[in-house]
């Protein structure tokens, strides 16, 4: 107790110094509207175990440019389109970064990925190499029939058990599926729990989500780091070296296993990259375990998190359901499965899937950097910011969006509103320097995916529940899915 009484005085003489310096330096400018703080604290007793709702609530009185304290941190919550826009385009080079946090310390190999790197010349060349030789539209298409071949597996459990009259745990079934199509494009083949730690792959990446997320006082309050508080260095310490033995097996095993005919994963090209002079990428070890954790955490739960959410609207929205599946009886026919070739063929598909986007973003909360000082619709933005552009509460604008809590697809009618990050009404994928790299590959799965489930499937919930009473509870973190899973009984609805 002494020890902590120490730490939190000299933390508190820190404080009132930095924000005296800081009220110094500002004087003649003029900060964004925002609540006052406590000593120390500052705002972070306001945020609650759902930030994305807390901080939509503060910026309904203090504005869509408000400024918060969050420790002894600055910080500049972005909430609405017009103001997303200023930070992710007009100024998109200025708020290109991320801040340092003690979770990419740890997980990251000190922000040697491409999600937490601070903007420089490591980044541009990481982003270089995975947008041309990881997620190109050529190297997508490579792994289509191994899409095909995860997402008949799936079709065909959940036949067997339509065959049987049972529910089925559709949330954990979608959540595999997700997981065994990123593990084959990422490291060659599936990974079962006997693999990984006693906690298990899946589940540790779900938690690494959960710690990276959460509001770390270390974060907030570096003077009490040494302390850790709350306990997550420790974890994030034990997850790490988890991680890293489990990579560098994974490693091992490509550099000794060479098949000329097989598709190169994510890791034989990056492996092709490594300590090689012919490249302009300078790939080491590290930078490798860094890049596939980024690439397994972005892609498992957050496609599952949107598949899921978007068939609990639909089974909520049985005249959406119905809707949906006379396209697909129209453009696909009840002989067949869906191809992704006829993805494109199918607009009111477009539209679910925009309206899950909307009110469900599995990304709520986006966080970026002030690189330097900048003046954003007359305010000042002081350097080294945290800039949290809320999502979800840009999705949900009663000024943009007509019944903004309602599901309803044909919103998307004759509008020309997009995912991919130029509508700043709707960016699930972010926008700018910093959107995601992996939306081509992510809207792909999650619309062959819905598209299947739909087409092959009636769904009714088991024990007579009502739709009515599913539980739209959201547990907060990096991803945002639903909390309870999704039970439901399906029944075959193709002639094959």
């Amino acid at each position: 107790m002494d020890w902590t009484s120490t730490i939190l005085a000299i933390a508190a003489l820190v404080f009132f110094f930095q924000a005296f310096t800081w009220k110094t330096r500002a004087k003649n400018k003029s900060l964004p509207p925002g609540p006052r703080g406590l000593p120390i604290l500052g705002n972070l007793l306001m945020i609650g175990t759902k930030p994305h709702h807390d901080l939509r609530r503060l910026a309904r009185k203090y504005g869509p440019i408000m400024h918060l304290r969050l420790g002894l941190m600055p910080v500049i919550v972005v909430s609405s389109p017009e103001a997303a826009e200023l930070f992710l385009k007009t100024h998109d080079l200025v708020f290109a970064s991320r801040p340092p946090q003690e979770a990419s310390k740890y997980i990251s190999y000190n922000q040697q990925n491409l999600i937490f790197a601070p903007y420089g010349s490591f980044w541009r060349n990481m982003r270089k190499m995975c947008t041309l030789e990881l997620l190109s539209n050529h190297k997508i298409s490579t792994f289509r029939s191994m899409r095909k071949q995860e997402l008949d597996l799936l079709v065909r459990s959940i036949r067997d058990a339509a065959y049987s009259g049972v529910t089925v745990d559709l949330s954990s079934m979608v959540t595999s599926f997700s997981t065994n199509v990123s593990c084959r494009m990422v490291i060659g083949k599936n990974y079962n729990s006997d693999d990984f730690s006693e906690k298990g792959f899946g589940a540790t990446v779900r938690e690494t989500m959960r710690i990276a997320s959460a509001f770390n006082l270390a974060d907030y309050i570096p003077q009490i780091r040494g302390l850790d508080l709350q306990g997550h260095t420790k974890r994030m310490k034990a997850i790490a070296k988890d991680f890293d033995d489990f990579f560098e097996k994974i490693l091992e095993e490509h550099v000794e296993y060479k098949d000329e005919d097989r598709t190169k994963d994510f890791i034989d090209v990056m492996l092709g990259f490594m300590g090689s002079e012919e490249t302009e990428y300078r790939v080491e070890r590290d930078t490798i375990k860094a890049i596939i954790l980024d690439m397994l955490a972005a892609s498992m739960d957050t496609t599952a998190a949107t598949i899921d959410w978007t068939l609990v609207e639909l089974i909520r929205h049985p005249r959406v359901t119905k809707k949906l599946q006379q396209e697909l009886k129209n453009v696909v026919g009840m002989n067949r499965t869906v191809e992704e070739s006829d993805l494109e063929k199918l607009v009111y598909l477009d539209m679910v899937v925009k309206e899950s986007f909307r009110l469900h973003p599995v990304v709520p909360l986006v966080i970026h950097a002030a690189r330097e000082d900048c003046t954003v619709n007359g305010f000042h933005i002081p350097k080294g910011a945290r800039i949290f552009i809320n999502v979800w509460a840009i999705g949900r604008d009663e000024r943009v969006w007509t019944d903004a809590d309602k599901f309803n697809p044909e919103r998307f009618i004759g509008s020309d509103i997009d995912v991919r990050g130029q509508n700043f009404e709707l960016i699930p994928f972010g926008s700018g320097r910093r959107g995601c790299l992996g939306m081509q590959l992510g809207l792909t799965i999650v619309r062959i995916a819905v598209a299947q489930l739909v087409h092959c499937f009636d769904w009714k919930l088991p024990n007579e529940m009502q739709a009515t009473e599913l539980d739209m509870t959201e547990e907060f973190g990096i991803v945002c899915p639903r909390t309870e899973h999704l039970q439901a009984i399906p029944t075959w609805r193709l002639n094959t």
